[in-house]
């Protein structure tokens, strides 16, 4: 018998099954009628698997697992699950997978190629000539080589980050919530705020991280450098530090509401580089979460252990009549 498949990506239906390949015969895909909670509630009932929404459009919370009680697991098709209940689902006994380390490679170039950026004033340096000017003296870059470059978060991203900071002659030091073993100097987060001259945030967002990083604690003049999530920083407190010149820089990709809206303060700031959330995307990237969800699939439907569960409950999935 095969497996209902209901697949919550942004895609039509039948790239998602062109996506699937072989192991199409073996499942049965759906979508839901259209993008919206009310449609997803509406196909939940009969669904054995889910593959996430990567937009963060549609998440399965408390009430979504409730409303699943045939699903026995769910693979989201990115490394963050925000979103998901993850308590939630563990209760149910589902699984739930993300795809950790294809994009860490993307993330790693773009931390760089951004501190570089900010560091070289490379997008000053751009507007003045375009304008007319030609600010040779008084632009003031500076070297990142040798910078104190701190890193928050140290999975597979982090872990990518002090490889190519190191490579690029930087003192790396890192913080996470467990220390590992690895040749780098770790620091209590309070010591790796104060004392880095660019500050690279790479941690997942969850209620213990949110807010965690106060950018007024950090060295005058540091750059900060956000590939993690919006929220892991108070963006208004963001703003203060960048409009008062204690930050000489931040660079971000991601932010606390996706777009950025109209009218935000973080438009307007000079010394920003705006990113639209796309350092982890790449054709390499996209090609290796493409093959890490394929995979688990093909291991769940055959009843072998499922990698990258990040919500505590084993890792071989069991089809299921319902929920008790």
């Amino acid at each position: 018998m095969t497996w209902r498949v209901l697949a919550l990506p942004p895609l039509p239906e039948q790239a998602l099954r062109n996506l699937l390949g072989p192991l199409g015969e073996r499942v049965g895909v759906s979508v839901p009628a259209s993008r919206d909670r009310a449609a997803m509630l509406a196909a939940l009932p009969e669904a054995e698997i889910v593959v996430g929404d990567w937009s963060g459009a549609l998440a399965l919370d408390a009430e979504a697992v409730r409303a699943a009680p045939r699903l026995a697991f769910v693979q989201q098709p990115s490394v963050g699950v925000d979103g998901h209940d993850l308590d939630a689902l563990a209760a149910a006994g589902v699984p739930l997978a993300n795809t950790a380390g294809v994009s860490a490679v993307a993330v790693a170039e773009w931390c760089l190629a951004a501190a570089l950026a900010l560091s070289r004033r490379l997008l000053d340096a751009d507007a003045a000539v375009r304008a007319g000017g030609w600010p040779q003296l008084d632009l003031g870059p500076r070297e990142l080589y040798g910078s104190r470059v701190g890193i928050v978060g140290f999975g597979p991203i982090g872990e990518a980050c002090a490889r190519v900071f190191d490579g690029y002659g930087c003192e790396v030091s890192y913080w996470t919530r467990r220390p590992r073993e690895v040749p780098y100097a770790y620091r209590e987060l309070d010591d790796l705020v104060a004392t880095s001259d660019v500050l690279v945030l790479v941690i997942a967002l969850s209620e213990e991280t949110r807010g965690l990083v106060d950018p007024l604690r950090m060295p005058a003049g540091s750059l900060l450098v956000n590939a993690a999530r919006g929220g892991v920083v108070d963006q208004t407190a963001l703003v203060s530090a960048l409009n008062s010149g204690h930050l000489g820089g931040a660079a971000l990709d991601v932010f606390e509401a996706e777009p950025l809206p109209p009218g935000d303060p973080l438009r307007d700031s000079p010394r920003v580089l705006l990113s639209p959330h796309v350092a982890g995307v790449t054709p390499q990237s996209t090609g290796r979460l493409i093959r890490c969800v394929l995979d688990n699939l093909e291991a769940a439907l055959d009843g072998r252990p499922v990698a990258n569960v990040v919500n505590g409950v084993g890792s071989v999935i069991h089809r299921r009549t319902g929920h008790p």
